[in-house]
């Protein structure tokens, strides 16, 4: 175990597992350090989040003895409040850890229920939560059988990853095979060194998809802060291209969708923390995707606080220290992010916009997260990895951010060398 000092405070402090990369995670641990001083654990030294930190001990995340050593040692060394993560990699660890020490925290069994959405799925149904039919599969053959059983199209997915990674719309056997194989090794931010490894095929569910971002203060105190309606691409894949909250969204009032949310967070046992819940709008009503026992992520925390002034990276961090956190909105408004994917498959060899767009007023942020040399896939074979940039809008409504995201969108030029031609993306 190592570890540097990089600050002191007075107060207690909260122990974060995990940074996450800069572009997608620096709001929210810039959030937590704003109202609690932190203490990092981490598989590596942190490159960007030192400025934030009180102290940060380095120990392989994936050892789960290692860890609980060295949670314990800090424990005894600083006191800590209490334990939190916004990584999908590490909620389990989180609960377990804050069990441990006698620290607040979501019950580890609810926490690995989310994690494997096959459990997730097997809750759902015992509890009769609307949910997609499903059927955890072993081989390829099976996985034909589950398909034609539910009848076709159908979703094949990976049991415990994330990003969307191995995801894929099948509408006959030989789709359902390669989506098997593909969902057997495909994986994102390593999440594959902490997911129970398995494949589902489930019920295909038409409609818009969405998430509600949803605080539980208690088992009978779950409260939805806000709704992301979420741009997809083209399937068959689900690859996210963008999200928008509207802090005037309609859904934010829709009984059936608060219903829903409060049953599955009922369902599943979980008691305390700020969650992802995915759902599909069909036309039987809302029905349950996935719950992600953790803030969002895609920049959807950084949304909520631009639409409504909640914060949801603070009140994770109170709820992790056993205090109530103030979700009142601030304002109603609405801010959207969007994602720019490759043009082709190739090397990147020109990223710019025109120096004259920093000064729009309503553009949030205009991050390149991709560089000159780099190769990158294009859709619908892209992954996270492979996005080139992601931009965030504020506006009045939701037509405004449409508009002004498009605006961005015209003044990007990004090209990828593919083979012995160049495709440009310039609109």
């Amino acid at each position: 175990m190592r570890s540097t000092d990089s600050s002191a405070h007075a107060t207690r402090p909260v122990l974060l597992l995990g940074a996450g990369s800069r572009p997608y995670r620096e709001h929210l641990l810039q959030r937590i350090s704003a109202v609690h001083p932190v203490v990092l654990v981490d598989s590596e030294p942190s490159t960007w989040a030192t400025p934030y930190l009180r102290r940060e001990v380095t120990v392989d995340l994936a050892d789960a003895e290692a860890l609980a050593v060295a949670v314990k040692q800090l424990n005894e060394e600083t006191s800590l409040a209490g334990i939190c993560t916004y990584m999908e990699h590490y909620v389990e660890a989180a609960a377990q850890l804050a069990g441990t020490l006698g620290l607040p925290g979501a019950s580890p069994a609810s926490m690995a229920a989310c994690r494997d959405k096959a459990r997730t799925r097997q809750v759902f149904a015992e509890h009769g939560v609307a949910s997609a039919r499903s059927h955890l599969v072993a081989d390829e053959d099976a996985a034909v059988e589950a398909a034609r059983s539910l009848g076709y199209p159908v979703v094949v997915k990976p049991r415990a990853m994330g990003g969307s990674a191995g995801v894929v719309r099948a509408d006959a056997d030989a789709e359902v095979r390669e989506g098997f194989r593909r969902a057997s090794w495909e994986t994102v931010l390593g999440l594959d060194a902490f997911a129970v490894r398995g494949v589902l095929v489930e019920e295909y569910l038409a409609g818009a998809e969405i998430s509600a971002e949803t605080v539980v203060l208690g088992p009978d105190d779950v409260r939805i802060a806000a709704i992301t309606r979420k741009r997809l691409g083209a399937e068959p894949r689900f690859q996210e291209v963008g999200h928008l909250v509207d802090a005037a969204d309609p859904l934010l009032g829709d009984a059936t969708v608060a219903r829903t949310v409060v049953h599955a967070v009922q369902a599943l046992g979980i008691e305390r923390g700020v969650l992802h819940i995915e759902l599909r709008l069909t036309a039987r009503g809302p029905v349950l995707i996935e719950v992600n026992a953790r803030p969002g992520g895609d920049l959807i925390p950084h949304l909520v606080r631009l639409a409504t002034g909640i914060d949801l990276a603070q009140a994770a961090a109170a709820l992790a220290t056993g205090t109530v956190p103030d979700l009142t909105p601030a304002h109603r408004r609405a801010a959207a992010v969007q994602f720019l994917y490759p043009p082709s498959t190739g090397v990147v060899t020109h990223l710019s916009t025109p120096a004259s767009l920093r000064f729009e007023r309503w553009l949030d942020r205009m991050v390149w997260t991709r560089h000159p040399g780099d190769r990158v896939t294009a859709p619908p074979h892209a992954s996270i990895d492979d996005r080139l940039a992601h931009w965030v809008v504020t506006g009045a409504d939701r037509a405004e951010c449409d508009w002004r995201i498009a605006q961005v969108f015209l003044q990007v030029n990004a090209q990828v060398s593919a083979a012995a031609h160049t495709t440009a993306c310039t609109r």
